[in-house]
């Protein structure tokens, strides 16, 4: 294997980098001096965004060409490097880089041990909103951002309660937040979910009543939706555009009755295991679909 160049002193470009990601924080970012950016990886997409959330760019994150299918935003900066599958990332590398954190989930992916044996880690549990205050503080207690941890959760406090009034149409019928899988299945959004999470403090009801696991989503069959009540709905796409036409085109979609009613919308995926800037894009295309639905 070629070695590695020896990276760049990038802490200033990678601060503004992540302040761009999240530019309603940076005056909060400029108001008081931080600590220089520390070299973080993240081996899962999660604490990915917990990063971002505290106005630091990874600089390197796993299985980055599925996470411009899966997650999309925050957009990684193109100095950010590939360190290989989040269940199975490249150690040689992970070494290479010599990075002052690792940040993992836990209980997927590679085991702490292996993880620790390249650098000190950290890991994260799966989150709701709850859960996402805690990690967020957490993290920032760990790399001395305790400032920025409050100012960023408040902030998003401030985002939902503002965003409360303005989508009273959503009040009048429930909404599924689905992706589809392929042909004959659907990932569904439901109770403990993020989402779900984030309906419920804007007051709005999930179509989507039926049984879960442990994240909060659910995989059944197409046909579970032609049994739905009338409602509105989402599709949250990973752009496959060639899956989504073959879908269009079966029997059991056309017999959906939201798609009957054309009272669906197709939206860029937004990762269903993220956090709170995960839960705040939710939030936003809540909003920029308001005025669209028929």
């Amino acid at each position: 294997m070629a070695r590695l160049l020896a990276p760049p002193n990038l802490p200033r470009r990678r601060l503004l980098s992540a302040m761009m990601l999240a530019p309603l924080l940076a005056r909060q970012v400029l108001a008081a001096p931080l600590p220089d950016a520390p070299r973080v990886v993240a081996v899962e997409w999660l604490p990915a965004e917990l990063l971002f959330a505290l106005v630091i760019t990874p600089i390197a994150v796993a299985a980055m060409v599925s996470y411009l299918q899966w997650v999309q935003q925050p957009v990684l900066p193109p100095e950010v490097i590939d360190v290989g599958e989040r269940t199975s990332p490249n150690f040689e590398l992970l070494a290479e880089l010599q990075p002052d954190l690792i940040l993992y989930s836990a209980g997927y992916g590679t085991r702490a041990e292996q993880l620790k044996a390249v650098a000190p880690a950290m890991g994260f549990a799966y989150t709701d909103l709850d859960m996402a205050r805690v990690s967020i503080m957490a993290l920032a207690q760990r790399l001395n951002r305790e400032v920025l941890g409050t100012a960023h959760l408040a902030w998003f406090d401030r985002q939902l309660a503002q965003a409360a009034p303005t989508l009273a149409s959503y009040r009048r019928q429930p909404l599924l937040v689905f992706s589809v899988m392929d042909e004959r299945h659907a990932l569904v959004v439901g109770r403990n979910h993020l989402f779900q999470q984030v309906l419920d403090q804007l007051g709005i009801d999930n179509l989507w009543q039926g049984e879960t696991n442990f994240w909060g989503t659910a995989v059944v069959g197409i046909e579970k939706l032609i049994a739905l009540p009338p409602g509105r709905a989402i599709l949250l796409e990973q752009d496959d555009v060639a899956l989504r036409q073959r879908i269009s085109k079966t029997p059991l979609w056309q017999a959906i009755p939201f798609v009957r009613q054309q009272s669906w919308h197709r939206a860029p995926a937004i990762w269903f295991y993220g956090a709170t800037l995960a839960a705040l894009r939710f939030c936003r295309l809540l909003e920029r679909l308001e005025g669209e639905w028929s």
